[in-house]
Protein backbone atom coordinates (compact mmCIF):
# COMPACT_ATOMS: atom_id res chain seq x y z
CA UNK A 1 0.00 0.00 0.00
CA UNK A 2 2.82 2.51 -0.04
CA UNK A 3 2.09 3.62 3.78
CA UNK A 4 4.74 1.52 5.18
CA UNK A 5 6.79 4.15 6.99
CA UNK A 6 3.84 3.78 9.75
CA UNK A 7 3.65 0.56 10.53
CA UNK A 8 6.19 0.36 13.19
CA UNK A 9 4.54 3.56 14.73
CA UNK A 10 1.34 1.46 14.60
CA UNK A 11 2.40 -1.86 15.24
CA UNK A 12 4.54 -1.27 18.46
CA UNK A 13 1.17 0.83 19.77
CA UNK A 14 3.12 3.79 20.81
CA UNK A 15 0.37 6.06 20.06
CA UNK A 16 -0.55 8.15 22.69
CA UNK A 17 -3.68 6.13 23.61
CA UNK A 18 -3.65 4.48 27.22
CA UNK A 19 -3.21 0.43 27.11
CA UNK A 20 -6.58 -1.02 27.08
CA UNK A 21 -7.06 -5.07 26.46
CA UNK A 22 -9.79 -5.83 28.30
CA UNK A 23 -12.72 -4.69 25.88
CA UNK A 24 -15.92 -6.58 27.13
CA UNK A 25 -17.84 -9.08 24.37
CA UNK A 26 -21.18 -7.35 26.07
CA UNK A 27 -22.62 -4.87 23.17
CA UNK A 28 -23.18 -2.37 25.84
CA UNK A 29 -19.65 -2.05 27.01
CA UNK A 30 -18.19 -2.52 23.36
CA UNK A 31 -20.49 0.54 22.76
CA UNK A 32 -19.39 2.35 25.34
CA UNK A 33 -15.91 1.64 24.58
CA UNK A 34 -16.21 3.03 21.16
CA UNK A 35 -17.88 5.95 22.35
CA UNK A 36 -14.37 6.47 24.59
CA UNK A 37 -12.68 6.03 21.74
CA UNK A 38 -14.52 8.95 19.55
CA UNK A 39 -14.36 11.17 22.65
CA UNK A 40 -10.62 10.80 22.75
CA UNK A 41 -10.06 10.88 19.08
CA UNK A 42 -8.19 13.43 17.31
CA UNK A 43 -8.67 12.32 13.88
CA UNK A 44 -10.87 9.73 12.48
CA UNK A 45 -9.98 7.36 9.70
CA UNK A 46 -12.78 6.04 7.90
CA UNK A 47 -12.95 2.57 5.87
CA UNK A 48 -15.81 1.55 3.77
CA UNK A 49 -16.94 -1.53 2.10
CA UNK A 50 -19.68 -1.70 -0.23
CA UNK A 51 -21.92 -2.52 3.14
CA UNK A 52 -21.71 1.00 3.52
CA UNK A 53 -23.76 1.83 0.95
CA UNK A 54 -26.39 -0.42 1.24
CA UNK A 55 -28.66 1.59 3.29
CA UNK A 56 -28.44 4.47 0.33
CA UNK A 57 -29.90 1.58 -1.71
CA UNK A 58 -26.86 0.16 -3.57
CA UNK A 59 -26.36 -3.27 -3.98
CA UNK A 60 -23.09 -5.28 -2.45
CA UNK A 61 -23.63 -7.48 -5.01
CA UNK A 62 -23.41 -10.38 -2.70
CA UNK A 63 -23.01 -13.72 -3.97
CA UNK A 64 -23.89 -14.66 -7.61
CA UNK A 65 -27.62 -14.63 -6.79
CA UNK A 66 -27.71 -10.98 -5.15
CA UNK A 67 -26.04 -9.85 -8.21
CA UNK A 68 -28.24 -11.78 -10.59
CA UNK A 69 -31.45 -10.20 -8.32
CA UNK A 70 -29.71 -6.75 -9.50
CA UNK A 71 -28.88 -7.42 -13.05
CA UNK A 72 -31.18 -10.47 -14.50
CA UNK A 73 -30.29 -10.18 -18.26
CA UNK A 74 -27.15 -11.37 -17.16
CA UNK A 75 -28.16 -14.79 -14.81
CA UNK A 76 -29.27 -16.06 -18.70
CA UNK A 77 -25.72 -15.24 -20.02
CA UNK A 78 -24.24 -17.04 -16.68
CA UNK A 79 -22.18 -14.26 -16.63
CA UNK A 80 -20.83 -13.19 -12.89
CA UNK A 81 -19.47 -10.44 -10.92
CA UNK A 82 -16.35 -11.27 -11.97
CA UNK A 83 -16.96 -12.14 -15.23
CA UNK A 84 -17.87 -8.38 -15.65
CA UNK A 85 -16.00 -6.77 -13.61
CA UNK A 86 -12.96 -7.66 -16.10
CA UNK A 87 -11.31 -5.80 -18.49
CA UNK A 88 -11.18 -8.18 -21.35
CA UNK A 89 -15.39 -7.71 -21.43
CA UNK A 90 -14.75 -4.73 -23.11
CA UNK A 91 -12.86 -6.01 -25.75
CA UNK A 92 -14.94 -9.28 -26.27
CA UNK A 93 -18.62 -6.95 -25.51
CA UNK A 94 -18.34 -3.79 -25.20
CA UNK A 95 -22.31 -2.74 -25.36
CA UNK A 96 -22.56 -5.31 -22.94
CA UNK A 97 -19.24 -3.96 -20.68
CA UNK A 98 -20.86 -0.64 -20.78
CA UNK A 99 -24.20 -1.40 -19.96
CA UNK A 100 -23.58 -3.08 -16.88
CA UNK A 101 -21.34 -0.01 -16.29
CA UNK A 102 -23.40 2.49 -17.60
CA UNK A 103 -25.98 0.87 -15.56
CA UNK A 104 -24.06 1.37 -12.25
CA UNK A 105 -22.98 4.53 -13.33
CA UNK A 106 -26.85 6.24 -13.49
CA UNK A 107 -27.44 4.44 -10.32
CA UNK A 108 -24.86 6.15 -8.45
CA UNK A 109 -25.66 9.23 -9.66
CA UNK A 110 -29.16 9.11 -8.72
CA UNK A 111 -28.34 7.86 -5.29
CA UNK A 112 -27.82 10.11 -2.40
CA UNK A 113 -25.77 8.98 0.74
CA UNK A 114 -28.03 7.81 3.75
CA UNK A 115 -27.83 10.02 6.91
CA UNK A 116 -24.55 7.84 8.30
CA UNK A 117 -22.27 9.84 6.22
CA UNK A 118 -23.59 12.96 7.58
CA UNK A 119 -23.18 11.11 11.13
CA UNK A 120 -19.71 11.09 9.70
CA UNK A 121 -19.06 14.03 9.14
CA UNK A 122 -19.90 15.34 12.47
CA UNK A 123 -17.80 13.56 14.34
CA UNK A 124 -14.59 14.34 12.37
CA UNK A 125 -15.68 18.30 12.79
CA UNK A 126 -15.65 17.61 16.37
CA UNK A 127 -11.62 16.59 15.68
CA UNK A 128 -8.75 18.79 15.53
CA UNK A 129 -7.13 16.56 12.53
CA UNK A 130 -10.89 15.73 10.93
CA UNK A 131 -11.32 12.75 8.94
CA UNK A 132 -9.31 10.73 5.86
CA UNK A 133 -11.69 8.19 4.21
CA UNK A 134 -9.91 4.83 2.88
CA UNK A 135 -12.65 3.43 0.81
CA UNK A 136 -12.52 0.58 -2.50
CA UNK A 137 -16.30 1.92 -3.08
CA UNK A 138 -16.25 3.22 -6.83
CA UNK A 139 -19.84 5.31 -6.39
CA UNK A 140 -18.39 8.83 -5.24
CA UNK A 141 -20.94 8.90 -2.10
CA UNK A 142 -18.67 10.46 0.28
CA UNK A 143 -17.75 13.15 -1.71
CA UNK A 144 -21.51 13.79 -2.61
CA UNK A 145 -22.13 13.18 1.10
CA UNK A 146 -19.84 16.52 1.69
CA UNK A 147 -16.17 14.75 2.84
CA UNK A 148 -13.54 16.93 0.44
CA UNK A 149 -12.18 15.16 -2.73
CA UNK A 150 -8.50 16.03 -0.76
CA UNK A 151 -9.30 13.63 1.98
CA UNK A 152 -10.84 10.67 0.39
CA UNK A 153 -8.83 7.56 -1.10
CA UNK A 154 -10.29 5.33 -3.62
CA UNK A 155 -8.06 2.13 -3.66
CA UNK A 156 -10.15 1.15 -6.60
CA UNK A 157 -10.89 4.13 -8.44
CA UNK A 158 -14.03 5.90 -9.53
CA UNK A 159 -16.73 5.41 -11.71
CA UNK A 160 -17.15 8.81 -12.37
CA UNK A 161 -13.63 9.26 -14.10
CA UNK A 162 -12.83 7.69 -17.46
CA UNK A 163 -9.52 6.43 -19.41
CA UNK A 164 -7.95 4.89 -22.79
CA UNK A 165 -9.04 1.01 -22.85
CA UNK A 166 -5.63 1.00 -24.52
CA UNK A 167 -3.78 3.12 -22.17
CA UNK A 168 -2.41 5.37 -24.48
CA UNK A 169 -1.97 8.16 -21.94
CA UNK A 170 -1.66 8.27 -17.98
CA UNK A 171 -4.54 11.04 -18.66
CA UNK A 172 -8.18 10.23 -16.94
CA UNK A 173 -11.21 12.36 -17.47
CA UNK A 174 -14.12 12.96 -15.94
CA UNK A 175 -17.31 11.02 -16.97
CA UNK A 176 -19.90 14.06 -16.66
CA UNK A 177 -20.62 14.30 -20.05
CA UNK A 178 -21.70 10.96 -20.62
CA UNK A 179 -25.23 10.10 -20.16
CA UNK A 180 -25.52 5.97 -20.95
CA UNK A 181 -28.54 4.57 -22.38
CA UNK A 182 -29.44 1.33 -21.05
CA UNK A 183 -32.04 -1.66 -22.22
CA UNK A 184 -33.44 -3.01 -19.26
CA UNK A 185 -34.01 -6.44 -21.21
CA UNK A 186 -30.54 -7.13 -22.16
CA UNK A 187 -28.05 -5.13 -20.27
CA UNK A 188 -26.63 -3.28 -23.22
CA UNK A 189 -25.72 0.16 -24.16
CA UNK A 190 -27.49 1.72 -26.42
CA UNK A 191 -26.51 5.20 -26.50
CA UNK A 192 -22.92 5.71 -28.25
CA UNK A 193 -20.04 4.69 -26.18
CA UNK A 194 -17.14 7.19 -24.73
CA UNK A 195 -14.07 7.21 -26.68
CA UNK A 196 -10.19 8.71 -25.76
CA UNK A 197 -10.16 11.92 -26.47
CA UNK A 198 -6.27 11.21 -27.77
CA UNK A 199 -6.42 8.23 -29.91
CA UNK A 200 -10.19 8.15 -30.19
CA UNK A 201 -10.12 3.96 -28.96
CA UNK A 202 -12.76 3.01 -26.67
CA UNK A 203 -12.83 4.72 -23.18
CA UNK A 204 -13.67 2.12 -19.92
CA UNK A 205 -14.65 3.17 -16.60
CA UNK A 206 -11.53 4.32 -14.51
CA UNK A 207 -11.89 1.67 -12.46
CA UNK A 208 -9.40 -1.26 -10.84
CA UNK A 209 -10.90 -4.60 -12.42
CA UNK A 210 -9.74 -8.18 -11.85
CA UNK A 211 -6.68 -8.82 -13.58
CA UNK A 212 -5.83 -5.03 -14.22
CA UNK A 213 -2.44 -4.32 -15.89
CA UNK A 214 -3.88 -1.28 -17.40
CA UNK A 215 -5.53 0.46 -15.32
CA UNK A 216 -4.29 4.39 -14.20
CA UNK A 217 -3.73 4.81 -11.12
CA UNK A 218 -1.83 7.68 -10.67
CA UNK A 219 -4.41 10.08 -9.70
CA UNK A 220 -4.71 7.52 -6.44
CA UNK A 221 -1.39 6.96 -5.98
CA UNK A 222 -1.68 11.28 -5.15
CA UNK A 223 -4.51 10.40 -2.79
CA UNK A 224 -2.63 7.69 -0.95
CA UNK A 225 0.75 10.38 -0.63
CA UNK A 226 -2.33 12.68 1.24
CA UNK A 227 -3.50 9.62 3.54
CA UNK A 228 -0.02 8.54 4.32
CA UNK A 229 1.10 13.02 5.51
CA UNK A 230 -2.53 12.88 7.17
CA UNK A 231 -1.97 9.79 9.03
CA UNK A 232 1.63 11.06 10.44
CA UNK A 233 -0.03 14.40 11.61
CA UNK A 234 -2.79 12.67 14.12
CA UNK A 235 -1.45 11.33 18.00
CA UNK A 236 -4.87 9.89 18.71
CA UNK A 237 -6.36 8.11 15.64
CA UNK A 238 -9.87 6.12 15.97
CA UNK A 239 -10.83 4.18 12.65
CA UNK A 240 -14.41 3.42 12.02
CA UNK A 241 -14.62 0.70 9.51
CA UNK A 242 -17.95 0.44 8.03
CA UNK A 243 -19.44 -2.21 5.79
CA UNK A 244 -16.34 -4.20 4.60
CA UNK A 245 -16.23 -8.03 4.17
CA UNK A 246 -13.81 -10.71 4.19
CA UNK A 247 -14.14 -11.88 0.21
CA UNK A 248 -12.22 -9.35 -0.75
CA UNK A 249 -9.95 -7.79 2.26
CA UNK A 250 -8.33 -4.75 1.07
CA UNK A 251 -10.42 -2.65 3.73
CA UNK A 252 -10.25 -4.85 6.61
CA UNK A 253 -6.41 -5.16 6.52
CA UNK A 254 -5.54 -1.46 5.93
CA UNK A 255 -7.81 -1.22 8.93
CA UNK A 256 -6.55 -3.42 11.29
CA UNK A 257 -2.56 -2.26 9.99
CA UNK A 258 -3.42 1.50 11.42
CA UNK A 259 -5.92 0.54 14.34
CA UNK A 260 -3.89 0.93 16.91
CA UNK A 261 -6.02 -1.15 19.02
CA UNK A 262 -8.96 1.40 18.65
CA UNK A 263 -10.63 -0.22 15.49
CA UNK A 264 -14.59 0.53 15.43
CA UNK A 265 -16.04 -2.57 12.99
CA UNK A 266 -19.23 -2.39 12.36
CA UNK A 267 -20.89 -4.96 9.66
CA UNK A 268 -23.76 -7.18 9.55
CA UNK A 269 -22.40 -10.27 9.14
CA UNK A 270 -19.06 -10.27 9.74
CA UNK A 271 -18.38 -7.88 12.61
CA UNK A 272 -15.55 -10.10 14.09
CA UNK A 273 -12.64 -8.51 15.09
CA UNK A 274 -9.42 -9.32 17.16
CA UNK A 275 -9.09 -7.14 20.30
CA UNK A 276 -5.91 -6.60 19.65
CA UNK A 277 -7.24 -4.86 16.77
CA UNK A 278 -10.78 -3.63 18.74
CA UNK A 279 -14.22 -4.13 18.58
CA UNK A 280 -17.26 -5.50 16.62
CA UNK A 281 -20.37 -3.86 16.31
CA UNK A 282 -23.22 -6.22 14.46
CA UNK A 283 -25.40 -4.44 12.31
CA UNK A 284 -26.11 -2.10 9.47
CA UNK A 285 -24.39 0.74 8.44
CA UNK A 286 -26.92 3.83 9.33
CA UNK A 287 -28.37 2.04 12.00
CA UNK A 288 -25.08 1.57 14.16
CA UNK A 289 -23.80 4.94 13.17
CA UNK A 290 -26.93 6.23 14.75
CA UNK A 291 -26.97 4.50 17.68
CA UNK A 292 -23.20 5.48 18.66
CA UNK A 293 -24.01 9.15 17.62
CA UNK A 294 -27.02 8.82 19.84
CA UNK A 295 -24.84 8.08 22.61
CA UNK A 296 -22.07 10.82 22.02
Amino acid sequence: MGLGRFDARTDSGSTRWPHRTDVSDSEDEKLETAVGWLRGADGLLITAGAGMGVDSGLSDFRGQEGFWRAYPALRHQGLSFEAMADRARFAEHPKLAWGFYGHRLRLYRDTGPHEGFAILRTWADRMSHGAFVFTSNVDGQFQEAGFPEQRVHECRGSIHALQCLETCTDDTWSATDFYPLVNETTSELESPMPRCPRCGALARPNILMFGDWCWVGLPYEKQQQRLAAWISSVSKLVVVEVGAGRALPTVRRFSERFSARRLIRINLRESNTKPSHGIGLEGGAAAMLKMLDAQL
